[in-house]
């Protein structure tokens, strides 16, 4: 799977990625919206369950790639939740992306290449994005790419500890624009 925007090349995961998402994942201040950095090992553990969810459909993280000059700048893409939300939405989008590459529209440009794939090709007819209360750099995005928060469905994270602040989630929604026409 390859998709592709004027800047980026959103595509399929290889081995020469590892160290690159390795280094991503285990910075402090990226990781600061989640309860923890990932170790070598753990990044590995990530990225081979993005392959597989790639190879049975159920996710559709990937590698996003700068055109000009090859570099990995993290992750973006949908994929199917698999644990209960309030308003049990079925399909989430998400991005992660190195700090050198933040505050340079990136992230809204994978994220809204990753949308449009979720709409025009799986045909799914609504996806969500959810985040830690706090984690207002991602809040922009998903405004920014047109989703609207629901505060009706914000959550406390079940695989986030009781007492953490990072459990409180609010949650945004975003329906596909072109609804299926039914036969």
């Amino acid at each position: 799977m390859r998709l592709e925007t004027k800047r980026l090349i959103l595509r399929e995961w290889t081995d020469a990625d590892r160290d690159a998402f390795a280094a991503i994942v285990g910075d402090p201040h990226v990781m600061r919206y989640y309860p923890s950095t990932r170790r070598r090992a753990e990044a590995d553990a990530w990225m081979d369950k993005m392959i597989a969810g790639l190879a049975e459909g159920t996710s559709h993280f990937l590698a996003v790639e700068r055109k000009d000059d090859g570099a990995l700048l993290g992750l973006t893409g949908t994929a199917n939740i698999n644990f209960v939300i309030p308003t049990n939405p079925k399909v989430e989008i998400g991005w992660v992306l190195g700090q050198f590459y933040w505050g340079q529209g990136y992230a809204p440009e994978a994220a809204k290449a990753a949308l449009q794939h979720g709409f025009e090709v799986l045909k799914l007819p609504e996806i969500v994005a959810f985040t830690a209360a706090i984690n207002q750099p991602s809040q922009r995005v998903m405004t920014k790419i047109g989703m609207v928060r629901d505060p009706a469905a914000d959550f406390e994270h079940p695989r986030v500890a009781e007492g953490h602040p990072l459990r409180s989630h609010v949650l945004y929604r975003v329906t596909n624009p072109t609804p299926a026409v039914p036969r």
